[in-house]
């Protein structure tokens, strides 16, 4: 099975320094426009994954289907707060119209710095408590966008379609991360709704995922992981533990099973960045107010089955997912 190299993110000083510097951004102007008018728009996003980065591109491709005049800086933290924070003073004195961040780290960081600014956000798991809007329906400031909160429950009852008699399930995540503190707890309550006992493991930096990895796939039935951007990081070292397992491993979004987990009922974040992108259009074309506009959703959710990791361990699709399922290899 290929694995997914860009996956395995190792924050070097070097790349830390040009993050610092400014040095892994680019300005990207996307679209023409029948009229004169243009736009800035700052990205700030916190690291370098599959989703993440389908996020952006979707947010681009919403003004090139547009078709208007956008000069984008595009700037990249690494996996580093601090870095993230650094970004955000860089937006909040720089002559933008508007500004996306990428993933709840970036969004927290986004929200303190820039006060008049419109920002907006996705990847965001739970805004609320993040404490980026007063509710979902009326965020309150200048800042609103799109969840990428997960059908938890829905992935947890998956873990007994492909092994039914698993007693055990693993959670790996990151401490501090809200996004994944919000879905840690939702997949416990899941879990004890599907009589499975937890075993929780928790990260404080990307080179502890591997032997955390290791050490939980030797004492459970199968592995969850939510949508956590430090783990989704090394998120092969996972893979590899479970396959060395034999267990299954659910991944929290789908760009996760393309890259080795099992399977999940999960977002389409290039869809998500699009609709994030529809919304900046109606502020900067329409002045929409973001204290007003709701926070969006997806509706629907892909069930999506990795079926060269189902055969790694030595498992078969379930006959009642077969005819949804979307399969990759």
């Amino acid at each position: 099975m290929k694995r997914s190299l860009f996956l395995i993110a190792t924050v070097s000083a070097v790349a830390l320094l040009g993050a610092c510097s400014g040095s892994p951004s680019h300005s990207d102007t996307a679209g023409t426009s029948d009229t004169d008018t243009s736009y800035s728009i700052g990205i700030t996003q916190i690291t370098t994954h599959p989703s993440l980065d389908a996020a952006r591109e979707g947010f681009k491709k919403a003004f090139a289907d547009a078709g208007l005049n956008v000069k984008f800086d595009e700037q990249n933290a690494q996996g580093d707060q601090a870095t993230a924070t650094s970004i955000a003073s860089k937006f909040a004195g720089a002559d933008l119209d508007l500004v996306l961040a990428i993933a709840t780290p970036s969004a927290q960081a986004a929200a303190q710095a820039i006060g008049d600014t419109p920002i907006l956000f996705t990847a965001v798991t739970d805004p609320v408590a993040a404490q980026l809007v007063e509710s979902l329906e009326k965020p309150g400031s200048n800042i609103t966008g799109t969840t990428d909160m997960n059908p938890v429950a829905d992935q947890i009852s998956l873990i007994h379609e492909f092994a039914p008699q698993a007693k055990k399930v693993g959670i790996i995540s990151s401490s501090g991360e809200v996004n994944s503190e919000v879905q840690v707890a939702l997949a416990k309550e899941a879990a004890q709704k599907e009589d499975l006992e937890v075993v929780e493991t928790t990260v404080t930096n990307s080179s502890e995922v591997q032997q955390a990895a290791q050490d939980l796939a030797s004492k459970v039935d199968a592995i969850y992981v939510p949508t956590d951007n430090r783990v989704v990081s090394f998120f092969a070292s996972v893979v590899q533990a479970a396959e060395d397992a034999k267990i299954p491993l659910i991944a929290g979004e789908g760009d996760s099973v393309a890259n080795g987990g099992l399977v999940t009922y999960g977002i389409d974040y290039f869809e998500l960045g699009r609709q994030t992108g529809e919304m900046a259009i109606a502020i900067l074309t329409k002045a929409s107010d973001p204290a007003t506009m709701p926070v969006q959703a997806q509706s629907e959710y892909a069930l999506s089955v990795n079926t060269t990791t189902l055969k790694a361990i030595g498992l078969e699709m379930p006959a009642k997912l077969a005819d949804k399922a979307i399969t990759v290899e």
